[in-house]
C-alpha cells in the first residue's frame, strides 16, 4: 500500500521532523519492534513516526550512497516483521512499503499514534531463556531515541491510555461518505503522494483507509475528526466555528471597520485567509535615502511572521471550544487570537520569554497534514520564526499573551514604527484640514480614494463613506470615472457596469 507523503521528501526530513524519523542499515528485529511500540505509544502526541530500513544514519541524515535490501529479502522482512508485531500488547500492525530509493529497495515502515495505547513489547526476542523472552515493557521516544520507560514515564503514559487527540478520534455523528474523494486527491496531488493516481478511481472508503481516516470495524466504519477537517467543504457543520475571521479597525469608533469570515476545508481557509492578509492589509514601504544605492523597504508587518502566526493557531486552537480564530487589525498592531492558551508545561517565565516548546501536541494528525502541505515548521520552530520575521522588518518584537487558566492565546504583532509615524502625521494633517476649514481638492479626493481602494475593493456609495462624506459626490463620480479611463482603477464586472454587486478595484 502506498503512503499518503512524498517518499523522497519524507527520507530527506523535508516535512517530518528527525526525532520520528528512525534509519535502520538492515533489518533487526528487536530494536524494530522496540521503535515501532515507542512510535505507537505516541507519548508526546507528535503522530507516531517512520523507520526507514535499508539506509545507514550518518548523523541523523541518511548516509549516502544508500546500501538498501537484498530484493529477495523483502518479502522475508515482511512476513518476520507481521509475526514480531503479533507480540506487542494490545496487538499493533503498523503500515509497511517496499519503495525504491535511488535505485535501491528499501522497507519503510509507518507507524501513526495507536488508538489503544500504552503498548508494550518483549524486551529480548533472541533469548534462550524463555522467562527472559517473555518479559515485556513499555517503550517510549525521547528526542530521537527509543528508550524503555522509568517508573514516572510508565505512569504517565498509562495515563495516557484514554487521552486521544481530538483531531484522531472517531466522529459518531458522521459517515465516510460525508469526506470527497475530490479533496482527497488534490491534497494528494499536493504532496506528490504516490497513492494519487489511485485515488482517481477507487472509492472514498478505500482512500480513507490508506490515509488512515477512518476506523472501526467493518460494520461499523467511521471517519475521523481529521478527516472532516480538512476532506469536508464545511466542517464547520461538524465543529461549529471552525473559521477564521479576520477584522480590519482603522478606527477605535468601529468606522470604516470591515469583516471577512474564511471556512471551508482547514488549509483552504487558511490559504484564503493569508492572500487575503497579504493583498488586502500588508503593505510595503520604499524610500530612497540621499547618497545611498539601497532604497529602505519594510513591511508594516511581515508575512512571514504574519503567517506562521495564523498556521499556529489552526494547529494548536481546540475545535472542542466552539470559536473561531480572530485576526484583528488596528493602526497600531495586529492580534492573533485562538482558544485555549498554550499548554501547562509551559511556565509563566518561559511565556515572558517567548520560549514556547511544548512537551506535547493538541492536533497531532492536523500537524501532520499542515507539515506535509508546508504550511508549519517543524517542532517548536514557529515562536523563533515569527521573532525572528519581525526583527529582520526592523519591527519591535512581538508579545504572546495568555491568563493564569491558559484560556487563550493571544499573538500581538506591533506595526512597524515607521508606518506608526505615518499614520499619526496622517492623523495630524487630517486634524489641522479640519480645523482650517479647507474644502478638498480633486487632487486630494483622486489620493483619499487610492488610499481606501488599497484596502479592498469597494462600491462607489463605500468609497464615499470611507472618505468621510455622507452620501456620493458628483466630485468623488468624476474622480472615479477619470482613474477608470486613465487605467488606474476599473470595474469588478466591466461587462455589467450596473451590477447591483458592481465594485471599483485598482489595477
Amino acid at each position: 500500500m502506498a503512503l499518503p507523503i512524498n517518499i523522497r521528501e519524507l527520507i530527506e526530513k523535508r516535512v517530518v521532523e528527525s526525532t520520528r524519523i528512525e534509519y535502520k542499515a538492515d533489518w533487526n528485529p528487536e530494536p524494530i519492534i522496540h521503535s515501532i511500540t515507542a512510535f505507537a505509544n505516541d507519548i508526546d502526541n507528535s503522530g507516531g513516526g517512520y523507520i526507514i530500513v535499508g539506509i545507514e544514519e550518518d548523523n541523523g541524515m541518511p548516509r549516502i550512497p544508500v546500501t538498501g535490501l537484498e530484493k529477495d529479502s523483502i518479502d522475508r522482512i515482511h512476513k518476520e516483521l507481521l509475526n514480531k508485531c503479533n507480540l506487542i500488547e494490545p496487538r499493533y500492525l503498523p503500515v509497511v512499503e517496499p519503495v525504491i530509493y535511488d535505485e535501491k529497495d528499501i522497507l519503510v515502515i509507518w507507524v501513526p499514534g495507536g488508538d489503544d495505547r500504552p503498548y508494550k513489547c518483549p524486551i529480548l526476542l533472541n533469548s534462550k531463556s524463555s522467562s527472559k523472552k517473555s518479559e515485556k515493557a513499555y517503550y517510549i521516544r525521547k528526542m530521537a531515541s527509543t528508550i524503555r520507560t522509568n517508573a514516572r514515564e510508565e505512569r504517565e503514559l498509562i495515563s495516557l491510555a484514554r487521552d486521544v487527540p481530538f483531531d484522531d478520534r472517531i466522529n459518531p455523528n458522521a459517515d465516510i461518505a460525508d469526506m470527497r474523494s475530490s479533496l482527497m486527491s488534490e491534497f494528494l496531488h499536493s504532496v506528490d503522494s504516490e497513492l494519487y493516481e489511485g485515488s482517481l478511481t477507487r472509492q472514498v472508503d478505500a482512500v480513507a483507509t490508506d490515509m488512515k481516516l477512518v476506523r472501526g470495524p467493518s460494520e461499523y466504519r467511521k471517519p475521523i475528526n481529521v478527516g472532516l477537517m480538512f476532506f469536508n467543504e464545511s466542517p464547520d457543520e461538524f465543529f461549529p466555528y471552525t473559521q477564521i475571521e479576520v477584522v480590519n479597525k482603522p478606527d477605535p469608533t468601529g468606522i470604516g471597520m470591515r469583516e471577512r469570515t474564511f471556512k471551508g476545508p482547514l488549509d483552504k481557509q487558511l490559504r484564503d485567509a493569508l492572500s487575503y492578509i497579504k493583498n488586502s492589509i500588508i503593505e510595503e514601504y520604499v524610500t530612497k535615502v540621499p547618497d545611498e544605492a539601497e532604497a529602505v523597504r519594510y513591511f508594516n508587518w511581515p508575512y512571514r511572521a504574519v503567517e506562521e502566526a495564523l498556521c499556529n493557531a489552526i494547529y494548536h486552537r481546540s475545535y472542542q471550544l466552539h470559536e473561531p480564530v480572530t485576526v484583528t487589525v488596528t493602526p497600531e498592531k495586529m492580534e492573533i487570537l485562538s482558544v485555549p492558551g498554550p499548554d501547562i508545561s509551559i511556565s509563566d517565565e518561559d511565556l515572558a520569554n517567548c520560549i514556547l516548546i511544548s512537551s506535547r501536541y493538541r492536533n497531532r494528525r492536523i500537524g501532520d497534514f499542515l507539515k506535509e502541505l508546508n504550511m508549519v515548521e517543524g517542532r517548536n520552530t514557529g515562536i523563533p520564526l515569527i521573532i525572528n520575521a519581525m526583527k529582520q522588518n526592523g519591527s519591535e518584537v512581538p508579545e504572546f499573551k495568555t491568563d493564569e487558566n491558559r484560556s487563550y492565546f493571544r499573538v500581538v504583532l506591533p506595526i512597524h514604527s515607521g508606518f506608526l509615524q505615518r499614520t499619526e502625521n496622517k492623523e495630524l494633517s487630517v486634524q489641522t484640514e479640519r480645523k482650517k476649514n479647507t474644502r478638498r481638492t480633486k487632487d486630494d479626493i483622486r489620493r483619499l480614494v487610492i488610499v481606501a481602494l488599497r484596502q479592498s475593493n469597494l462600491s462607489m456609495r463605500e468609497i464615499a463613506s470611507q472618505l468621510g462624506y455622507a452620501k456620493l459626490t458628483d466630485t468623488i463620480r468624476s474622480v472615479v470615472k477619470e482613474m477608470i479611463e486613465n487605467g488606474e482603477a476599473e470595474y469588478l464586472y466591466p461587462d455589467n457596469t450596473n451590477n447591483p454587486n458592481q465594485k471599483i478595484m485598482l489595477k
